[in-house]
């Protein structure tokens, strides 16, 4: 009896990891206009539950012209919803300043029984973030 209790214990504990794999990855976004400005996130979840964000915008013009912003912090799954949290004592620094707290995205991909050919491409969408600019965006699995 205690092994097989030991058995179906460590199943459900793979079952678990291998769901939380599915949402580790590096995403991507790019925003340009060629000769005028260029906006590139960058968003990496790693399989030990943390990630690193970075943000990099240069607009002809601007003031100033290049911006480079970094956030990290841990990251959970529960369902599709990926939630985000930041550390005040170890995430921040003076490179790592935007604050994830309460920063939720829903991890969207195509449904292993869809047979079509229709192209899903994997993506997070922001639903939630004290970073405004952050919220309703998509960035893509790469």
């Amino acid at each position: 009896m205690k092994l097989l209790l030991s058995v179906l214990l460590l199943i459900s504990n793979l079952t678990l990891l291998a769901q939380s794999n599915q949402f580790a990855g590096d995403y991507n976004r790019n925003l340009s206009e060629e000769g005028k400005h260029v906006i590139e996130y960058k968003l990496t979840l790693n399989p030990d539950g943390t990630f690193v964000f970075h943000s990099y915008s240069k607009m002809q013009g601007g003031t100033p012209p290049e911006v480079n912003t970094y956030g990290k912090g841990k990251w959970s799954a529960k369902d599709n919803i990926i939630t985000f949290s930041s550390n005040k004592k170890e995430d921040f620094d003076a490179k790592y300043t935007l604050d994830f707290n309460n920063s939720t995205a829903r991890f969207a991909a195509k449904n292993p029984r869809d047979k079509s050919d229709k192209i899903v491409k994997t993506r997070l969408t922001f639903l939630e973030s004290g970073i405004s600019w952050i919220k309703r965006l998509d960035i893509f699995k790469i």
